[in-house]
């Protein structure tokens, strides 16, 4: 810690963090575990590229047939994809020229930058970054006889395409790369196990896919109705943007995104929104001591990382530093609804003694009374 402050200088320290992308997921990792965090890496699907795939090749020669009048760039993995494949099969000139003619339409920061790296400009990006806004545009437009091109994002858009095609457009799909179940499931099955048990602090997720997938791997683990509660009372989820967001507001869960859809900018945010929401600090003999998420931090010491419960347990003595709490309020804050009695309270603090080490004086026993903190100790800093 800082000298003078009680915010540690790995700001996600104590604190478990599941990742659920298939793309970028070592940096959004290494990103996080620079910043204190335990990362669970659980990728929820993963992508399928087509670049030899004969309905690409068909998609790309179609569009290469007669002249476009608009296409449209859903994502920037995507655009460049379908590009590079065109190159490969020696019709990237020809694609780049019947792009160039038409009006280019892209989802968002990301297509658009896809879009004007091939060296084409757009001529319309919705803020939301939501497909109806780029339908509502053509259609406000009139597209009876024009031809649309549509780089698909993952999965078909059948709404997208067929509202076009009843107001008249031929409209081709790109099919450039399919989303596809993780190849080994077990890492998402645990994570999601993981939410449900209160192991996880928060949940980070880089597209819409990743969302559903990690929601079908809870309902195939048993355990989707847990993960939804726990998504809507205490694990923070953690969206690129809104669209992204989506699956999760179907189902009730408020969940957080950065004004730029950028890991950076999903890292920032949970730094600054993490620790708010877990961390609790007090004054022990004048040090200060800070429990955040599952970690102990007593003045500039390296924390000291507990278990859920132990933490659970730590923090509910903490609330109330010097005062007593007996072992059935204990039972009522850190197993509620659960089947335990007081010797489950008594096991739980020699656990949580021995993982304190040098500081296990903190948790008192008052006999016949129960367990509170101990202001006096850290006396003279000793440790």
């Amino acid at each position: 810690m800082r000298p003078g402050s009680t915010a540690p200088a790995t700001p996600l320290l104590g604190f478990t963090v599941g990742v659920t992308a298939a793309r970028r997921r070592e940096e959004l990792t290494a990103l996080l575990r620079r910043r204190g965090a335990r990362v669970l890496e659980a990728p929820s699907l993963r992508i399928l590229p087509l670049e030899d795939d004969a309905a690409l090749r068909a998609a790309t020669e179609r569009c290469l047939a007669g002249p476009l009048d608009y296409v449209v760039a859903t994502t920037g993995i995507g655009w460049r994809a379908w590009m590079s494949a065109a190159e490969g099969w020696g019709h990237g000139s020809a694609l780049a020229a019947a792009c160039r003619g038409a009006a280019v339409l892209s989802r968002g920061p990301k297509a658009t930058g896809a879009v004007r790296a091939s060296g084409l400009e757009t001529a319309y990006s919705p803020a939301s970054e939501a497909v109806e806004e780029l339908l509502q545009w053509l259609l406000a437009r009139g597209v009876a006889g024009a031809r649309v091109a549509v780089q698909e994002h993952g999965a078909p858009l059948p709404g997208f395409a067929g509202a076009l095609r009843e107001r008249g457009a031929e409209v081709i799909e790109v099919p450039v790369y399919r989303w596809a179940p993780p190849e080994d499931p077990e890492p998402v099955r645990r994570l999601a196990e993981a939410t449900a048990r209160g192991e996880v602090h928060a949940l980070t997720f880089t597209s819409a896919p990743a969302i559903t997938g990690f929601l079908a791997a809870a309902e195939e683990g048993g355990v989707y109705r847990a993960v939804l509660t726990r998504l809507r009372e205490h694990v923070l989820p953690l969206c690129v943007g809104p669209v992204c967001a989506r699956p999760l507001h179907d189902v009730g869960v408020e969940t957080v995104w950065p004004q730029r859809g950028r890991l950076g900018a999903m890292v920032h945010l949970l730094t600054d929104t993490l620790p708010e929401r877990g961390r609790r600090t007090f004054t022990v003999a004048g040090l200060p001591v800070t429990l955040q998420g599952n970690a102990l931090l007593v003045g500039e010491e390296e924390g000291i990382w507990l278990s859920r419960v132990s933490a659970a347990l730590l923090r509910a003595l903490a609330e109330r530093p010097g005062w007593v709490l007996s072992r059935a309020e204990l039972l009522r804050l850190v197993w509620p609804g659960q089947a335990a009695d007081e010797h489950t309270v008594e096991a739980a603090v020699t656990r949580l003694r021995a993982a304190l080490g040098p500081h296990s004086a903190l948790v008192r026993t008052v006999p016949k009374r129960g367990y509170r903190i101990d202001t006096d100790a850290l006396r003279g800093g000793a440790s």
